[in-house]
């Protein structure tokens, strides 16, 4: 089934696998900002970027009651702003050279890590207008570097929120995300369905990657908590950087 991957390519995808959706179940983020550069030095980036999408869909939509249940009415806004921007964050993707993008996707990380390092903003829903625009912006990220996370994180754990809202908020917004990135992958030909079955394959891991960080989440502070969600948004945004050179 799996003939044009080799036994390498297959071991790199499931140890960063494990890896990323144990930060995920941890943090309530980072799968695929640690998923795709991983798989991306196994797989040609695009089907790298599609794999990931296939797995935050699937890990998604296996705890979507839960998600639902507990998520903030603003994640569900969120999410369809990233549906309706995804596609244009493609298109602008199109428009620009490499070397602007990866300065762009350097500029966002570092701008989300330097959010959630700052004070608590209080629990009160931020305006409208914040709203609408981590949601678009959140959806151009999505299109244009296969990443949602950086406007999103800051908009949740940068308040008081309980970390289960919090976290909760975040994987329903991904979940959406993923989806977004499989129908626009879809519009551009770049999904397959052996794609979809690699990532069906993978998911198991992911389920053990994921219940083993929400174990982890359960036994740890709210301050050790954030911290470690700085310090997976430092090390994004270091990567990113890092890039440029």
């Amino acid at each position: 089934m799996f003939d044009s991957f080799t036994a390498l390519q297959i071991a790199i995808a499931l140890v960063a696998t494990l890896g990323s959706a144990f930060v995920r179940g941890l943090t309530g983020f980072g799968m695929a900002i640690l998923l795709v550069p991983v798989l991306a030095l196994a797989l040609p980036p695009v089907e790298a970027v599609v794999t990931a999408n296939f797995l935050s869909l699937f890990i998604g939509l296996s705890e979507v009651r839960r998600l639902a249940r507990d998520s903030e009415k603003t994640a569900w806004t969120l999410g369809a702003l990233v549906l309706l921007a995804t596609p244009l964050g493609l298109y602008a993707l199109s428009l620009t050279t490499p070397a602007i993008a990866r300065l762009l996707i350097a500029l966002i990380a570092l701008s989300a890590f330097v959010a959630v390092l700052m004070p608590p903003r209080g629990a009160a829903t931020p305006t409208r207008l914040v709203t609408g625009g981590v949601g678009v912006l959140s959806g151009l990220m999505t299109g244009y570097a296969g990443m949602p996370g950086p406007p999103v994180v800051p908009y949740y754990v940068g308040r008081h929120l309980p970390r289960e809202t919090a976290k909760a908020s975040m994987m329903l917004v991904f979940t959406m995300a993923g989806f977004a990135g499989i129908v626009s992958g879809a519009a551009l030909g770049v999904v397959r369905l052996e794609l979809a079955l690699f990532a069906a394959a993978l998911f198991p891991t992911v389920l053990v990657g994921n219940w083993l960080g929400a174990r982890a989440s359960g036994r740890v502070s709210d301050p050790v908590w954030r911290a470690f969600v700085g310090v997976v948004l430092g090390g994004a945004a270091l990567a990113a950087v890092l890039r440029l050179f």
